[in-house]
């Protein structure tokens, strides 16, 4: 899921403390370090939860090619010892390499443009910063700053679906040649399969997160101000996660196995449209099926969203106090 697309965020519709913080912060810390710290931080997070991102994924695709008897005895444990024994223990962060290259400019993006969108609603009249719609905005600025970056980097997001669900056989050797084989078995188009459900999905994950996210962190703030920024972002960073999640997984689920129709040079046994994947879905495995592979993303989610926040706060602070010393 996008659940960290945009850390580190603090309210500065609700005055008082949080907001002088804000304003004080960013005479430090420049465009250029919040891009940098963003992108690190999805770096550092997705690198940490690589395994159970590749259990999701392959719980998620299972139904592709299992029959409805073999699914019932997939479990974490299960299929974590046939990575192992077959594929080696490197094999769980299969694929992570093209998850930070995407994530990189994916965080980047979001971080700059959530802040874009938000002055631009607060230009719209009755959404400006005195109004009590101080909520819409957050939510629909965090909604387009995560469609915004997903769609500019959804072909690498392709291609880490592709490279994480493959085992023993490699029919994609890296990066470059998996966009390549892509594009020569299926056509360009192939790099966008399934973008209709990430659109659909992004734009509720990202805004949940950031309305929790930053409701928690604000509310936290005005009843405790003098607690750790990094315990208040990890702590809000992670209930902000599981909500997204939980409403958002079908969107993803489906959206996974659009991405592997017609890969490795096979022909697409399934419907190339997100209804005729749905109708899929519930034929074989019924409502059930839409959540499947939930177990390791709640594990994931926790750490994911926990270590990108404190991450980010944690950059911010330092790159703050570097800035502050060299003025001195």
């Amino acid at each position: 899921m996008q659940t960290e697309a945009r850390v580190g965020v603090v309210v500065d519709g609700g005055g008082g403390r949080a907001a002088v913080s804000r304003r004080q912060e960013q005479r430090h810390i420049g465009t250029v370090a919040h891009l940098a710290s963003g992108g690190f931080a999805g770096a550092v997070s997705k690198t940490c939860t690589a395994p159970l991102a590749r259990l999701t994924i392959l719980f998620q695709v299972a139904g592709m090619h299992a029959d409805v008897a073999a699914l019932r005895k997939y479990s974490i444990w299960h299929e974590a010892s046939r990575i192992v024994r077959e594929e080696g223990f490197r094999a769980f962060w299969k694929g992570n390499l093209v998850t930070i290259v995407h994530r990189l400019p994916y965080s980047a993006i979001s971080f700059y443009s959530y802040d874009r969108y938000k002055n631009l609603l607060q230009m719209v009249p009755g959404l400006d910063r005195d109004s009590n719609n101080v909520g819409v905005v957050r939510l629909l600025g965090g909604g387009l700053a995560g469609i915004t970056a997903a769609s500019a980097t959804y072909p690498l997001d392709v291609v880490r679906t592709r490279l994480a669900t493959q085992k023993t056989t490699r029919y994609y050797k890296g990066i470059s040649h998996a966009v390549c084989t892509i594009c020569r078995d299926e056509g360009v188009k192939g790099l966008y399969k399934g973008l209709g459900a990430t659109l659909l999905g992004v734009g509720p994950s990202i805004a949940i997160s950031f309305s929790v996210y930053e409701s928690l962190r604000s509310h936290w703030q005005m009843e405790r101000p003098h607690d750790s920024t990094v315990v208040v972002s990890l702590f809000s960073g992670s209930l902000s996660g599981i909500a997204s999640s939980t409403a958002t997984f079908p969107l993803d689920l489906v959206k996974r196995r659009m991405q592997l129709q017609g890969a490795a040079g096979t022909a697409s046994g399934h419907k190339s449209t997100i209804t005729g994947t749905v109708r899929d879905i519930l034929q074989k495995e019924g409502p059930r099926g839409f959540y499947r592979g939930i177990a390791p993303e709640y594990l994931k989610v926790v750490p994911s969203v926990g270590i990108a926040f404190m991450t980010y706060e944690t950059l911010k602070s330092l790159l703050s106090s570097m800035d502050t010393d060299i003025e001195s």
